[in-house]
Parts: C-alpha cells; structure tokens; sequence
C-alpha cells in the first residue's frame, strides 16, 4: 500500500474531527464541548454529495463541485462568519463550514501532490 493512500485520509479525517476539539478548546474553552458538537455538527453540509453522480468520485474535489461547498456558499458562509456576533451559535456554525471548507480544499490539494 502506498503510503499516500494511507496519509491522505488521515490528514483529511484528522482535519474534520480533531482539528475542530482544538478550535473548540482555544477559542471557547469555557464552553469546548458545546463548541466542538457545533464544529462536527457542520459535516452534515456533506449531504450535498448524494446530489452528486456519482456519490462519491475519489477524483473529484468537493469545493465547488457541490452545491454546499460552491464558491457562492463559501461567500456566504464568510459573510454571516464576519458579522454574526462572537461567541454565537452562528459564529460556530459558519467557523464550522468554513473550516470544513478548507479541509476538503487542502484534500483536494493533497490528491494532486500525493
């Protein structure tokens, strides 16, 4: 097995789940975990893939592709992200999306490195 195959899911798995605990801790410790269930509450945005033919291309890159993670919704996820106030269940859920956002963006770049 080439040691990308194994890498690339990791890093991307790793970004979805782990990554979002360590945004939760650092910018809402008093409130992590409640944080972390909004951060990992935001990969349901990947119900757009089952729009998708096929459902699943381990070729194709998800943003702007889907219409969730379309360069329009992406405008508009940092829209409500900048003036939503802080600390707000909106703020977490578009710091959410627009993290899920850049992680499949740097899988999509990983598939053309690796």
């Amino acid at each position: 097995m080439d040691i990308s195959a194994t890498m690339q899911p990791l890093i991307h798995y790793g970004l979805h789940f782990l990554a979002p605990a360590g945004i939760a801790y650092l910018f809402y410790r008093q409130r992590w975990k409640f944080a972390w269930l909004i951060l990992l509450s935001t990969m349901l945005v990947d119900l757009d893939h089952l729009l998708a033919d096929p459902i699943f291309d381990p070729n194709r890159c998800s943003v702007g592709f889907h219409l969730l993670h379309s360069y329009v919704a992406i405008g508009i996820y940092t829209v409500l992200f900048l003036f939503s106030k802080r600390g707000s269940v909106l703020q977490l859920i578009t710091l959410g999306l627009l993290f899920h956002m850049l992680t499949d963006f740097i899988d999509c770049q990983l598939g053309k490195w690796l």
